[in-house]
């Protein structure tokens, strides 16, 4: 038997080890110079009382001790050390300036070919006035990337403040803002917009702001847009926002002189977890950040210090030895080439989707003419555009991971896919929708099945659209994944419904099913890979002629 490491862990041998080692080096000197004091928190943590923090993201490793308490690995370094600051440190003993160097470990879906253990290393700044930990932490950080010699990095900036505050003067309720700031969370900006328009009770100048904010992207002057957004939309206190922006760029004016400052205000995620100035490193040649970081003062305050203002980021060991040119496994693509000086990669679907997609591209300048005769061609290259041709299946992963950096799919490819990408357009080609069916002759039958067994049996190709119908309606659902004629589950008695797709419900009917219920409509979106998105105007721009080519035909 081959002694094998289990998947998505691995070996380190010394050649990568030794370039790992002057890497930590560099980034530990640097965090020392700056006085932060290293820590240690353990690789276990009592769930409950990281839970109590922040909300855990990635589905992290989890076990039972002997006592019966469950534990999990830690998924990141910044709950386990503001639990130990809530725990071990006194108030007079603040600020606490700390750094660290560790493994986390974090599920990733089997299939995927990504890591689930890597290395951070990272800072925390608790207790310190919160505008100038901000500035502090955000100058470390591009102090840390000048000393490893990073090659075209900068700092993108966004807050959650902007939106947060717009939501509370529109004053629409709880359940209004908790949709709009999950759609923001998932970065479906799509989903945004059909929120908009389908509610009442905003103004024209909210409903812009809501639409706009996460969509500002540039330099100092972006701050102007923002203020005018929320003024216009009748923020109070808005003044205080921008003005913390404003500070930020004053006390980090060298780094915006030499353009390695930026604003992107798609980066406002984790609202139960950040507060104030969300932020992120990239370099150019990555698919993802290098850092992330942000103020997360809510964490504190629910580990009982409240008014402790706490602000820090992490660095992504295996990426860094990727942009550095050393062996790594990231997981993402690492072409080592400055975007600006490559063609655009957009991933485009083949199949029904292609004529149209071929004409929207068409319809917003870009050369077309090589994807007319595609034969077998796996990439077509144009002028300034390679375009990869996937399955629209696989145009979400291939997007994610650093193939493509932009692409067009249907929407229910990318949520089947759950991976992180940002949805910018609703091209409104391709409409289908997903339904629910059963047999015309077995009406009832599925109820009273679920009455007894207490779950519902379904067949599909979709089980993430599946099983979030299901968790929407509330009822227990067992499903039945298969890949191709999906209506003989329930036929042959194997399931007792089906939830599929259907463009005009022909085949249901010719296999004698009916509808029992509608689940979502679909229809194909353009999309690109966050990094990607933040560092190449050329996909900003591309997003902006496809929304005005759709427009202009609607």
């Amino acid at each position: 038997m081959t002694q094998q490491t289990p998947r998505g862990f691995r070996d380190i041998l010394p050649q990568e080890a030794l370039a790992r080692e002057r890497i930590t080096e560099t980034v530990r000197s640097c965090f020392s110079s700056h006085g932060y004091l290293p820590v240690e928190t353990p690789i276990l943590e009592d769930r409950g009382v990281i839970e109590t923090a922040g909300r855990i993201q990635d589905s992290p490793f989890q076990l039972f001790d002997k006592d019966d308490r469950l534990l999990m690995l830690r998924p990141d370094l910044t709950l386990p050390i503001a639990r130990m600051v809530a725990s071990r440190l006194n108030t007079n003993q603040l600020p606490a300036r700390l750094r660290y160097v560790a493994p986390v470990v974090r599920e990733q879906g089997a299939l995927r070919g990504q890591p689930r253990q890597f290395t951070q290393l990272g800072v925390e700044l608790v207790g310190a006035d919160g505008a100038a930990a901000e500035a502090e932490v955000v100058s470390l950080l591009a102090d840390a990337l000048a000393r490893l010699g990073v090659p075209d990095w900068y700092v993108v900036c966004g807050s959650v403040a902007p939106l947060t505050a717009l939501l509370d003067s529109c004053a629409l309720g709880e359940t209004f803002s908790r949709q709009v700031l999950r759609l923001v969370h998932n970065s479906d900006l799509v989903g945004l917009d059909d929120l908009l328009a389908a509610t009442d009770g905003l103004s024209n100048n909210q409903k812009r702001a809501l639409r706009e904010i996460v969509r500002l992207n540039g330099d100092e002057r972006i701050v102007d847009e923002l203020e005018e957004l929320l003024e216009s939309a009748g923020v109070n206190g808005h003044e205080a926002i921008t003005d913390g922006l404003r500070n930020l760029l004053k006390s980090c004016a060298p780094l915006v002189r030499q353009g390695r400052l930026r604003f992107d205000f798609s980066i406002i995620n984790s609202f139960d977890y950040y507060t104030g100035l969300v932020f992120k490193a990239y370099a150019e040649g990555i698919a993802a950040s290098l850092a992330s970081g942000g103020h997360y003062d809510a964490v504190l305050e629910n580990l009982g210090l409240p008014g402790v203002s706490a602000c820090g980021f992490a660095m992504s060991l295996e990426r860094l030895q990727e942009v550095l040119g050393e062996q790594g496994d990231s997981g993402v693509v690492t072409p080592g080439v400055r975007m600006a000086d490559r063609s655009l990669r957009i991933a485009i679907p083949k199949g029904s989707l292609f004529p149209d997609t071929l004409r929207v591209l068409e319809a917003a300048g870009l050369p077309v003419e090589g994807l007319r005769d595609l034969g077998r061609k796996l990439i077509v290259h144009e002028d300034g555009v390679d375009y990869v041709i996937v399955r629209a299946q696989d145009a979400p992963a291939f997007v994610a991971f650093g193939g493509a950096d932009c692409g067009i799919c249907g929407r229910d490819s990318i949520i089947e896919a759950d991976v992180d990408l940002l949805q910018l357009v609703d091209l409104r080609y391709g409409w289908c929708r997903f339904v629910v069916a059963e047999p015309a002759n077995a009406a009832g039958m599925a109820e009273r099945a679920y009455s007894w067994r207490g779950t519902m049996r379904v067949a599909s190709k979709y089980p993430r659209i599946t099983q979030a119908y299901y968790d929407r309606i509330g009822q227990q659902v067992d499903i039945v994944q298969l890949h191709g004629n999906i209506e003989l589950g329930p036929i042959v008695g194997m399931t007792d419904r089906i939830v599929d797709i259907t463009a005009t419900g022909t085949t249901l009917a010719e296999n004698d099913l009916v509808i029992v219920d509608d689940v979502l409509e679909c229809t194909a979106r353009f999309f690109a890979g966050p990094a990607a998105y933040r560092c190449d105007a050329r996909i900003r721009d591309l997003a902006k002629k496809l929304s005005e080519v759709v427009e202009a035909r609607a």
